[in-house]
């Protein structure tokens, strides 16, 4: 049995020896509050693990998986299907946790990310009214895959947002991060990554910068094409602080009613480092061109140093700008990268901002009204 766990203002560190586990851990942890893993099962797995046997680390979370898929399949053969969806719902997670640490190459790897999107599946059937897979044209060797929640069951047209994976991790993890946040407000999501509809592919074959900001454009152009979507009220959510492909794409496709992005931040912030490198940098003026409203979060213990990211942040305010900054501290947590400490906290900070752009219809600007310049700068949920 290994007990070392313990939390410090980083977040909860289970095997203080090997951060990349105890981060993923932590993740799977934080995710119970959205139904995406119990704490009982998280601490039990965990109990199991041997973090200097990798092998213990599939087989744990496999183990738990399996059972969460096994009950939903009962649950759903059963007619519970309220049951049986919450169980696929975990299963998602904990078959992804199984994935985590396996090499691309490795044939168990293939073998749990086909079980994560069957549970996905299952899932998406289940829904009231029932979800949909969209594939979506992007490039000549890819397509772009989806999975589309409709907030009415009616064909009136909704609101949507996007919810975009950071590279290289997949969309199976919206389904209980963002999802009920969006459903709740009457607002429909379309969940997509960046690897296409086969589950052996590998972002390192897509990683092209040009390539990953017009997959932004065609997702929106699908959209539109859709009638039961309000093409006035298109929301996008870029996953991670450093997706800066989305702040790009934003800033020269003006369809968006709002975007949660890192702002340019991240391309901010490497600028020196290239400048060093004798390499080219981009274009600093991304979030200047941004039209419509849009909010950047980040922990106070994330990749980025707070103090610098409000010094960048003071570099992209404009009057013209309605662009806000939310730092969630330790004492509050939400404050690890991807806030994957606390995302119940994040999200409900992001989809209450949403919800209130989008009921404004994105025309009226915020006042530009600042609190506690740690925590909330340029605006607030409102």
């Amino acid at each position: 049995m290994y007990r070392s766990s313990h939390f410090d203002p980083m977040g909860w560190i289970q095997w203080p020896r090997n951060a990349k586990l105890s981060t993923e851990f932590m993740r799977l942890l934080g995710s119970a509050q959205e139904g995406g893993s119990t704490v009982s099962e998280c601490f039990l797995s965990a109990s199991r693990i041997d973090p200097n046997d990798e092998e213990s680390w599939y087989r744990e979370w496999k183990r738990t998986a399996d059972t969460n898929a096994e009950r939903g399949r009962a649950a759903s053969a059963s007619g519970n299907f309220l049951t049986a969806q919450n169980n696929w719902l975990r299963a998602i997670n904990y078959y992804g946790a199984a994935a985590f640490n396996l090499d691309d190459s490795d044939d168990r790897r293939r073998d749990v990310l086909v079980m994560e999107r069957a549970c996905a599946q299952h899932y998406l059937e289940l829904q009231t009214p029932a979800g949909e897979i969209v594939e979506i044209p992007w490039r000549d060797d890819c397509s772009l895959e989806g999975y589309l929640f409709h907030a009415q069951i009616t064909r009136a047209k909704s609101p949507v947002v996007i919810c975009i994976a950071e590279p290289g991790r997949r969309k199976e993890e919206f389904l209980y991060k963002t999802v009920r946040h969006a459903l709740s407000r009457g607002i429909s999501l379309l969940a997509v990554d960046l690897l296409g509809s086969a589950v052996d592919s590998k972002f390192a074959q897509i990683d092209d910068s040009a390539c990953l900001e017009v997959a932004v454009n065609v997702l929106i152009d699908y959209l539109t094409t859709r009638e039961d979507v309000d093409d006035t009220r298109i929301v996008i959510i870029s996953e991670g602080a450093c997706s800066s492909f989305v702040t790009r794409a934003a800033a020269h496709d003006h369809r968006l009613a709002a975007v949660v992005c890192d702002g340019g931040i991240w391309d901010l912030h490497e600028i020196p480092s290239r400048a060093l490198r004798a390499a080219p940098a981009r274009p600093t003026n991304n979030a200047r061109n941004l039209r419509c409203p849009v909010l950047i979060t980040i922990g106070e213990h994330g990749w980025l140093d707070t103090s610098s990211v409000l010094q960048l942040f003071d570099q992209l305010r404009t009057n013209e700008t309605d662009i806000s900054l939310r730092i969630f501290e330790a004492t509050e947590t939400a404050a690890s990268q991807g806030h994957v400490d606390n995302p119940t906290l994040a999200n409900e900070y992001i989809f209450d901002w949403i919800a209130g752009r989008l009921a404004n219809n994105c025309v009226l600007r915020a006042e530009p009204r600042l609190s506690d310049p740690k925590r909330v700068m340029g605006g607030d949920a409102s």
